[in-house]
């Protein structure tokens, strides 16, 4: 069994607090990493529409032979499925490529504020929830106004809005909100996309502790209850970034790795009011 901590969202459901990521792992690729991961003692496994690898996912849940109960499944709908319809469809082709009758979460992968049609797509993961299709319902790369429409629309409020949060970009200005709304933050490219994995400050820190700088950085948002879904594709990694819970940052080593924020050019990956790509 796993050792990773839970967390509870604000639809009851729990989700374990650090998982695994295949994003940019090939489908083929994605079938061996997901085995060893699920091995390591990762629960929490994190795939999308838009990946690719949704079968090379679902062949690894079905070779690897742990319970389908003791798993929690994530997906997204791609870009260019948020009409309505569109969306039913996207979700049951997901739940097919990956062989599973429920997805445990399913997230608005991107709000594509360009086509302005989040707001369907988010009604239907309300009408896919009460179905039982889908157990908690989320969305990614969400702004707070692109939040609060949904929610306005529907009165149903997401678990947990995915965002690229890592050392250099710590998304300090909508913590509050989230935190208000009791929404979850998952973490996606924790360590930066391998961009901060060279920083002096958090190499100190992880000699300090006999640790690696990647779990010296998954500790330091384990702490902040932020959750996290690291990807790699080498056993070594995959194993070495789930072995975090049997060391303590001090709080010194929190303040020095808290002043490595920089919100206007930590950023590694696209902005949610700019991404119009309809993949």
């Amino acid at each position: 069994m796993s050792n990773v901590p839970d967390i509870t969202l604000n639809d009851g459901n729990t989700i374990p607090q650090l998982g695994f990521g295949v994003w940019q792992v090939p489908d083929e690729e994605a079938t061996p990493a997901v085995v060893e991961a699920i091995k390591a003692g990762y629960r929490l496994i994190d795939t999308a529409e838009g990946y690719d690898n949704e079968e090379g996912v679902g062949k690894a849940i079905r070779d690897v032979g742990v319970p389908r109960e003791q798993l929690f499944i994530t997906s997204k709908l791609r870009n260019g499925a948020h009409d309505y319809d569109e969306a039913i469809k996207a979700f049951e082709l997901s739940a097919k490529k990956l062989g599973l009758d429920y997805l445990d979460m399913f997230l608005i992968h991107w709000p594509v504020p360009e086509q302005d049609k989040y707001v369907d797509a988010w009604r239907a993961f309300v009408e896919l929830q009460k179905q039982g299709r889908i157990r908690s319902i989320g969305v990614s790369n969400f702004i707070p106004e692109y939040l609060d429409r949904i929610v306005d629309a529907t009165g149903v409020v997401p678990v947990v809005n995915q965002l690229e949060l890592h050392p250099k970009y710590q998304q300090r200005d909508v913590r509050d909100y989230h935190a208000k709304h009791n929404i979850a933050i998952e973490c996606y490219s924790p360590l930066g996309s391998g961009a901060v994995l060279d920083d002096k400050v958090i190499g100190e820190i992880a000699k300090k502790h006999g640790k690696s700088v990647s779990q010296v950085i998954l500790r330091w948002e384990l702490d902040q209850g932020l959750i996290v879904i690291p990807k790699s594709t080498h056993a070594e990694r995959i194993q070495q970034n789930i072995d975090v819970f049997g060391f303590q940052l001090d709080d010194e080593d929190r303040q020095r790795i808290d002043a490595l924020d920089d919100p206007k050019e930590g950023k590694t990956g696209s902005f949610p009011e700019t991404m119009n790509s309809l993949f």
